[in-house]
């Protein structure tokens, strides 16, 4: 039983390629440095820079306004200039502006330098989206971008372990290390992964149709709907659902930091080996509308099942396995809309549907859990996630009639 289980987790990241490898540790390196945008609110209103909560939720939607244009402008330049490049600039860019960022005093110069960090830092998305195709095979795609979830994962837990260090001894500091880890990172790119990858995994042509843009594919503008739904819903996780937790269950810090804890975990132990399992089994479409089905069904479930530790952690682990089957494959669906010429477009459109859904989902559930409620909001996420999945299984069916 041993035996198997360690062959089956060598499969499992068997098989990928070098560049496959090395573009996650990039990641990991990056996001083991990002500790700013966590404590960003904190640092505002802490009383050395004097600034009142509403003037700092303005400044996380004005980040989160950049990232729409950033995800925009990063598809395009991808088509354009290539992954490498724009990959390239944007960690080098995106180091210096958090450093510079750091030195901000005045408010309007404190908006305008995260717009354009924002802006310049999202831009990298679409960028890293496509090279991960570009150095993976068909056959292994979905587990390259699994491999690059669990880089990210990975340096979240580690970025806020860190930043909380940092923190509680100076703020200035995060400021310092997350632009010092872009810039290490910017220099791991351009000396270990080559500027030039073949596309010949590409079509030049698709459906009959060439370099389609993906504002004028219907279908796949109903996928980046659907994915807005889902993201929203999804987002209440690290937003409004700590809050709930703390005044409903009453539940520590150190307990709410241990279901974050528990979502990563599961999602390093044992995405890649479901995904090793399940790639190329069936359609991406299949196993998003069964995830998206189980993180609607954890959020009724925090209305239906009696209030306890044991129901925050069934529906953490249940909305971390409809996370493990449905975001993977998100990644497949997409980049198999693709040609070599239009790749770009299509990261960044799917970018701007999650930086969209990052501004307006966790407001959005806070504004309803102050004036209605958890018990409204939870029916709602619930429902409203629901509709997606409804969503995803309505493209299934649309595609397939398509494809015959």
């Amino acid at each position: 039983m041993l035996t198997r289980t360690i062959s089956l987790y060598q499969n499992a990241y068997s098989g990928l390629s070098r560049s496959t490898w090395l573009l996650s540790i990039v990641m990991l390196v990056n996001r083991s440095g990002t500790m700013v945008i966590p404590f960003m609110t904190i640092y505002l209103t802490q009383p050395s820079m004097g600034y009142t909560l509403g003037q700092a939720g303005a400044v996380m939607g004005i980040f989160g306004l950049g990232a729409i244009c950033g995800g925009w402008l990063g598809g395009r330049l991808t088509d354009r200039i290539g992954f490498h490049r724009v990959q390239l600039v944007t960690l080098t860019g995106g180091g210096l502006l958090f450093m510079l960022l750091g030195q901000m005093k005045n408010y309007p110069l404190i908006c305008a330098a995260t717009f354009l960090l924002s802006l310049v830092n999202e831009a990298f998305r679409p960028a890293n989206s496509t090279a991960i195709a570009a150095y993976s095979k068909e056959e292994n795609r979905t587990r390259s971008y699994s491999l690059n979830r669990l880089a990210i994962n990975l340096g979240w837990a580690v970025g806020g372990a860190i930043g909380g260090i940092l923190a509680s001894i100076n703020y200035h500091l995060l400021f310092w290390v997350d632009g010092a880890t872009n810039l290490v990172a910017a220099l791991l790119l351009r000396n270990f992964l080559a500027p030039a990858v073949t596309s010949a995994a590409f079509p030049t042509e698709k459906a009959g149709n060439v370099a389609l843009s993906p504002y004028r594919d219907k279908l796949y503008l109903l996928f980046i709907g659907c994915t807005i739904l889902f993201a929203a819903c999804f987002f209440q996780l690290f937003s409004v659902l700590p809050v709930f937790y703390k005044r409903t269950l009453h539940l520590p810090e150190y307990m709410i930091g241990l279901l974050m804890t528990v979502n990563g975990l599961l999602i390093t132990c044992f995405e890649m080996v479901l995904v090793f399992k399940m790639e190329g089994r069936r359609e991406s479409l299949t196993y998003i509308f069964y995830g998206t089905c189980l993180v609607a069904l954890s959020y009724f479930l925090l209305n239906v099942l009696p209030l306890s530790v044991y129901t925050a952690f069934s529906c953490m682990i249940l909305t971390t396995g409809g996370e493990i089957l449905a975001m993977p494959f998100m990644n497949s669906f997409w980049i198999s809309r693709t040609t070599a010429s239009n790749r770009g477009q299509y990261a960044g459109l799917y970018t701007i549907a999650w930086s969209t859904a990052q501004v307006i989902g966790p407001s959005g559930g806070a504004e309803v859990a102050e004036h209605a409620g958890f018990v409204v909001l939870w029916w709602l996420i619930g429902g409203i996630c629901l509709l997606s999945a409804v969503g995803f299984r309505r493209l299934r069916k649309i595609k397939t009639i398509a494809d015959e």
